[in-house]
């Protein structure tokens, strides 16, 4: 996020809130706002809570009605957004025109940057499916299947987007029991289907465990309707990160296909003469500098061959 702070703090606590809202190098968690609109049916509510549940802690639910419409005005969600710090929002409404309707978006500078308009045509909440449930906070494998999500260009949008709403905190390593939960999107025949499933590790006999998947809800089978989507160079302008942050290129080192490192190492020319060898007894040179070898030779008795 890129903002302007031109507020001055007159407190040590405004200053601290003033600094946790000012631009990192290292951004914060991305949060999401969850809202319903003036006029909302029960599936929608019941679905924002279950998406609430899945994104806790990362999440504020807003509980009363927002008479807004995200499509034609989207200053009351920048607003909510700048006042509660959130760079990604879901809205829920339902009509006649468009019954069941959530609205999947995010921002970039407190501005709207894209937001996709989903319908609910089939739908399983979390308390229906009688199964344990994954731990407040986990962080969700996420699967996306089916080669429409390649090739469809809202649909890669959309991909992008549910990455972002979904995938949590960025951690450096993850242990084995802690992928518990995943999330699978499916796109076919024009549909999306998001199912959540909760990964049961069994014994094997080996080292590997084996994987049982058990549905543990929300079910969800979408169909796409409207799509705002930001334009190329903006697009591009909210994935640029600043240049501390890139990793610096390292002189003389390579990777194979394989990803095995290589280093070229540069040495100047050796003297030879000067070359340590194995040291022995025999060889070992003396003060005046001749080796003990040759005196050896010099001292010795000559042979002379007698004929006869």
């Amino acid at each position: 996020k890129q903002q302007s702070n031109t507020q001055k703090p007159k407190t040590k606590r405004s200053k601290r809130f003033l600094e946790s809202r000012a631009p990192k190098l290292t951004e914060n968690v991305k949060t999401a706002m969850i809202m319903k609109g003036g006029n909302t049916s029960q599936t929608v509510t019941q679905a924002l809570k279950d998406i609430y549940s899945l994104k806790k802690p990362n999440a504020v639910l807003y509980k009363k009605k927002n008479i807004t419409r995200p499509f034609e005005d989207s200053t009351s969600l920048e607003f909510f957004s700048k006042k509660s710090d959130c760079s990604l929002f879901l809205f829920g409404s339902h009509n006649k025109k468009r019954p069941n309707n959530l609205i999947f978006g995010r921002l970039f500078d407190f501005h709207v940057l894209d937001m996709i308009e989903l319908g609910i045509e089939k739908y399983v909440s979390l308390s229906e499916i009688k199964t344990s449930k994954c731990p407040e906070g986990t962080k969700p494998m996420l699967v996306f299947a089916g080669e429409a999500f390649d090739v469809d260009n809202d649909l890669k949008r959309l991909k992008s987007l549910l990455l972002d709403f979904f995938r949590g905190p960025t951690v450096p390593a993850v242990r084995l029991a802690g992928l518990e939960h995943i999330l699978h999107f499916t796109a076919l025949d024009g549909k999306i289907y998001m199912r959540s499933y909760r990964c049961l590790l069994k014994k094997s006999g080996c080292r590997t465990p084996r994987i049982e998947l058990e549905e543990i809800g929300p079910s969800f089978d979408f169909v796409m309707r409207r799509t705002h989507l930001a334009s190329d160079d903006l697009y591009k302008l909210a994935h640029r990160q600043p240049k501390a942050l890139k990793p610096k290129k390292k002189k003389n080192i390579s990777h194979d296909a394989f990803g095995t490192k290589f280093g070229r190492v540069h040495m100047q020319k050796q003297d030879l003469s000067k070359l340590q060898t194995r040291k022995m007894k025999g060889l070992r040179k003396r003060k005046g500098g001749v080796d003990s070898t040759e005196d050896e030779a010099a001292a010795a008795p000559k042979q002379v061959k007698v004929e006869s």
